[in-house]
C-alpha cells in the first residue's frame, strides 16, 4: 500500500521551477496568516486551490493526462477553472503581501508596482476585454488536434499549455471577482456577473463538437499509448462531457460570486449611481407691463 501511495506522490515529470514557486508562494501564505486575521473558509479555499493544481501538475496524475483524453480535460479544467476560482475567492493578495518582508516590499515590490514594464503589462493582460479573449483563446486553441499533438509530444510546449491555463484563470478570476467597485476594479459589477455567461458558451458549443463526433479526434494519445483499455469514442465523449458539463458549473458559481459581491457592494453605498436626468422646463416669460396712462 506505501508503495502504491509513494507511487502517486512521486511526479510523473519533475520541475523545480514549479517546486520552488510553489514553496514560496506557500511560505508567504503562511506568514501573512500570522500577521492578518484570515477567516477559515478563505484559508480553506486557498488551500484547496493550491492542492488541486499541486495534484494536477506534479504527482503522478500527470501521467494519466498525458496518456488519456479525458483525464486531460480533467486536468485542464481543474488548472483553468476550479483551482483558480477558489484561490481567488480567498482574496490571497492582502496576505502574500503581508507574507514579505517589509523592506522588500519597500525596496522591491513598490518600485516594481511604479515601473513603466509593470504598467504596460497590467494595461494589456489586465484589461477586461484581452483578459476575457485570452481566457476562452487558450481552452479552443489546445483543443485544435494539431496543436493537442505539438503539445503532447514536445514537452515545453506541453509546460507552457499547463501554465497558459493556469496564469489566464488566474488573470480572468481576478477581475471577475475582484470586491472593489469599478474604479478602480477594471470591471463593473454588472459585467463581473455576466462575464461568465459569455465565456462559457463557446466552451459548450466546443464540448459538444467533441462530445458527438464519432472520429477519433485526437490520434496523438494513440502513439503516445493510452492508460485506459475502453473504447477511444467513449473516452472522447467524457472529455467533451467533462468540458461541457462541471466546466460550466464552475463558471456558474464564478458568476454567482460576482453577484454576491455587486450586492456587497450595493448595500455598503460603494457603486457609484449617475443621477436620473431631470426634465427641464421652460422658464417662464415675465408677465407684460401694463401702459400707464397719460
Amino acid at each position: 500500500m506505501m508503495a502504491s501511495l509513494f507511487k502517486w506522490i512521486v511526479p510523473w515529470e519533475f520541475s523545480w521551477v514549479f517546486l520552488l514557486t510553489f514553496v514560496i508562494t506557500c511560505v508567504l501564505y503562511l506568514r501573512g496568516c500570522r500577521r492578518l486575521p484570515v477567516s477559515f473558509s478563505r484559508r480553506l479555499a486557498f488551500w484547496l486551490g493550491m492542492s488541486i493544481i499541486y495534484v494536477s501538475l506534479h504527482t503522478y496524475f500527470d501521467y494519466y493526462a498525458e496518456h488519456e483524453f479525458f483525464m486531460h480535460r480533467i486536468q485542464q479544467v481543474l488548472l483553468h477553472h476550479l483551482a483558480p476560482l477558489l484561490i481567488i475567492a480567498s482574496y490571497p493578495g492582502s496576505v502574500l503581501r503581508a507574507g514579505l518582508p517589509l523592506s522588500w516590499r519597500l525596496r522591491a515590490l513598490r518600485p516594481v508596482s511604479r515601473s513603466w514594464p509593470w504598467r504596460l503589462f497590467s494595461a494589456v493582460m489586465l484589461n477586461p476585454a484581452v483578459a476575457t479573449i485570452l481566457f476562452v483563446a487558450f481552452i479552443i486553441i489546445w483543443l485544435i488536434p494539431s496543436m493537442q499533438t505539438l503539445a503532447m509530444l514536445d514537452w515545453r510546449i506541453y509546460r507552457f499549455m499547463n501554465w497558459s491555463m493556469v496564469i489566464s484563470g488566474f488573470i480572468y478570476w481576478w477581475l471577475v471577482l475582484d470586491h472593489r467597485p469599478h474604479p478602480p476594479g477594471r470591471m463593473t459589477a454588472g459585467l463581473r456577473v455576466l462575464s461568465p455567461g459569455i465565456t462559457m458558451t463557446p466552451q459548450i458549443l466546443a464540448g459538444a463538437i467533441v462530445t458527438f463526433s464519432k472520429t477519433d479526434l485526437y490520434p496523438i494519445f494513440e502513439i503516445c499509448g493510452r492508460a485506459f483499455t475502453f473504447n477511444v469514442l467513449t473516452g472522447q465523449l467524457a472529455g467533451g462531457v467533462i468540458m461541457w458539463v462541471p466546466a460550466a458549473m464552475i463558471e456558474t458559481v464564478g458568476g454567482l460570486l460576482a453577484m454576491r459581491q455587486w450586492l456587497r457592494l450595493s448595500r455598503s453605498g460603494r457603486i457609484r449611481r449617475k443621477p436620473w436626468p431631470t426634465r427641464r422646463t421652460r422658464p417662464s416669460m415675465p408677465p407684460l407691463a401694463k401702459p400707464q396712462d397719460g
